[in-house]
């Protein structure tokens, strides 16, 4: 694979150690259809269930397809001084090193929402689309993430956060901590996951032992919230690094009873209200509220910042942030953009160019300190 210097190569990352694994792959799908080939070299790396790195021809179809036989190993150090895709053969040797001007993470949850995938590309001193450190872990956990928003004065549902381990020991106990938070019904979520897998929507005590169980599968850290009665679900896109821009709202109205994995992604009864039917004052709010949680989690490049709206008290009260929203053509990350003015191929080309700007920014920062003392 040749560099062409006239453009920039992008390693699109997908698959991962995740429960969002598959999610990962339909997003995926819609960014690589729409990277303009007259702008773009575009490497595929696939990520296995077991963390394995591959890439090849066709990558991502292999990875649908569940057969990667015909791939290869890959990977990338964390030594500035070694930059690019290392391509390794037989015995691990090295085959080819592969330049590579932005990654872009398309990686849904663990290991590639959560900061870690993050930390390597800081280490190696790469471009990469998306959020930091910061902002990817403290966005990924949900009970960190409504402690800085409860300090910087934005509402938020109330909500403990459990261990698993306590779970195991004293199911009784935690859910009766679970009913001081409010009547049923209660929400019980892994803290680090997203696409609504391992959330249960709780009506009784026995539903909320099965909800615990069921989160503890998927996260050692388990997030109870307070329900509230028929809210509606409002989502605002967010893009840019310092100075962030807010979308305008629109309105998840779910097939089910809640926006559950199923009327994400296999139901087509759930449905979407672009723009949302909201006061003046209400989209001020919540575009208000999205781009302060941004700003306080230290967030750049994307995100979408979920609020949920009490239908009887009027309440807004800001659910989540996801740092890598869902990225297929029907996703709400992008339908919002465009219904505000951005098609999807503009979407992710303004991305890439966050990127780079982000690492021409983080490039200015001096890494040695010499004390006259």
């Amino acid at each position: 694979m040749t560099l062409n210097a006239a453009k920039l190569r992008i390693a699109v990352l997908f698959g991962g150690r995740s429960g969002e694994h598959e999610v990962s792959l339909m997003s995926a799908r819609s960014v690589l259809s729409v990277l303009d080939q007259e702008k773009y070299d575009v490497i595929e790396i696939g990520i296995t269930h077991e963390g394995a790195w591959l890439t090849g021809k066709n990558v991502l179809s292999a990875f649908e397809q569940g057969n990667t036989e015909g791939l290869v190993p890959a990977g990338i150090f964390p030594d500035p001084s070694k930059p690019g895709l290392y391509v390794f053969g037989p015995e691990s040797q090295v085959r080819e090193v592969i330049p590579v001007d932005v990654y872009f993470p398309v990686i849904h949850g663990t290991y590639g929402e959560d900061g870690s995938i993050q930390g390597l590309f800081e280490m190696a001193g790469a471009a990469y689309v998306g959020a930091g450190i910061t902002g990817s872990s403290v966005g990924m956990d949900k009970g960190v993430f409504k402690s800085v928003m409860i300090a910087c004065h934005i509402p938020v549902v109330e909500s403990i956060t459990v261990l698993r381990s306590r779970i195991e020991k004293d199911m009784e106990q935690i859910i009766g901590q679970a009913e001081a938070l409010g009547p049923y019904p209660l929400f019980i979520k892994p803290a680090n996951l997203g696409s609504s897998v391992g959330v249960t929507k709780c009506r009784t005590r026995s539903d909320a032992a099965e909800g615990l169980q069921e989160a503890a599968r998927f996260d050692r850290r388990i997030l109870i919230e307070r329900g509230i009665s028929n809210p509606r679900e409002i989502e605002v896109s967010i893009i840019g690094n310092d100075q962030p821009q807010a979308s305008i709202p629109g309105e998840i109205i779910p097939g089910a009873d809640f926006y559950s994995y199923d009327a994400k992604y296999i139901s087509d009864n759930s449905r979407l209200c672009i723009p949302a039917e909201l006061s003046e004052k209400q989209v001020k709010d919540i575009q208000k509220y999205a781009i302060q949680a941004f700003k306080a989690i230290d967030c750049c490049g994307m995100a979408r910042v979920d609020f949920l709206l009490d239908q009887q008290s009027g309440e807004i009260f800001l659910n989540e942030i996801n740092t890598i929203p869902g990225f297929t053509k029907i996703s709400m990350y992008p339908k919002l953009w465009n219904a505000s003015g951005m098609s999807y191929q503009e979407l992710v080309d303004r991305l890439i160019e966050l990127a780079v700007e982000r690492k021409n920014e983080n490039s200015r920062t001096t890494h040695h300190f010499r004390s006259d003392l």
